[in-house]
């Protein structure tokens, strides 16, 4: 179950919700390409809180969180400070303690990454990445657990935290569009892809509507050690708000629900 549950707990739900995004049943486009162009509005506000509960065969598994604030006193006005956490629950810390944090410092106005910390501790392993992503240069220079790396970047990359934010902002997807993003992250380049099954309504902690189900390609071996498909479901309204996430496992199925918003 250790390797399982680092699926979920250790952050990977950040990278699941990073290919969220808002759908509607008007008409769109058959395909979208991001740009890191200027969004004139977002549809998550400064102080947004997503609490998720994950789970693994009906087990508490431990919680997450998303978070979108002000940047610190003293730090770049024209910039937003995207947060996210992960911890497991009391009993899987017994034989696994996951205790994440992960900041994504992004233009306010265009959400393209401008600084990424990550601080990862997951059963033994303990790993701390900061990256700073120079656009105009065409590269992201940073350090894992110390170690000095510069890569370079493709045009419009995000972090695996910013993306998901940016994916909100774009127009609405319909059943069977497709988006992809590229992002960079542990030192290497990766495209994410996303495709707009269906319309499903749905009822949790977070109330009952219409969300669209999105099927999710991610090449991140070593992070995500899942059988088949990441499925995902948004909500269907201005709020795009990523409800729940399903990735099926050698044995079952890994499951996060939004139980709390604020």
């Amino acid at each position: 179950m250790d390797k399982r549950f680092r699926l979920v707990a250790g952050w990977a739900l950040v990278c699941v919700c990073a290919v969220l995004s808002g759908a509607s049943s008007a008409a769109a486009e058959p395909s979208i390409s991001p740009t890191l162009s200027a969004i004139p509005a977002h549809p998550f506000p400064i102080g947004e809180r997503l609490t998720y509960a994950l789970s693994y065969l009906a087990i508490q598994a431990g919680t997450a969180t998303m978070e979108v604030h002000l940047p610190p006193a003293g730090g770049p006005g024209s910039q937003l400070l995207l947060v996210n956490t992960a911890k497991s629950s009391k009993f899987v810390t017994r034989f696994f303690p996951v205790d994440n944090r992960v900041e994504s410092y992004v233009d306010a106005t265009s959400l393209a990454p401008q600084h990424f910390i990550f601080h990862r501790r997951e059963g033994k392993k303990k790993n701390d990445f900061d990256v700073t992503f120079l656009h105009a240069e065409g590269k992201a220079a940073g350090t894992k657990d110390g170690e000095a790396y510069a890569q370079p970047i493709p045009a419009d990359t995000h972090d695996v935290l910013s993306c998901l934010y940016y994916f909100r902002n774009l127009p609405s997807l319909q059943p069977g569009a497709r988006a992809a993003i590229n992002i960079h992250h542990d030192r290497k380049n990766y495209k994410i892809e996303v495709v707009a099954e269906a319309i499903e309504r749905l009822s949790g902690a977070w109330g009952e509507g219409e969300t669209i189900r999105l099927l999710v390609i991610m090449p991140f071996q070593g992070l995500f050690l899942n059988e088949g498909n990441i499925r995902l479901w948004v909500t269907n309204d201005a709020r795009r708000l990523p409800v729940m996430m399903q990735a099926k496992v050698i044995i079952g199925s890994i499951v996060a629900k939004l139980v709390q918003q604020g």
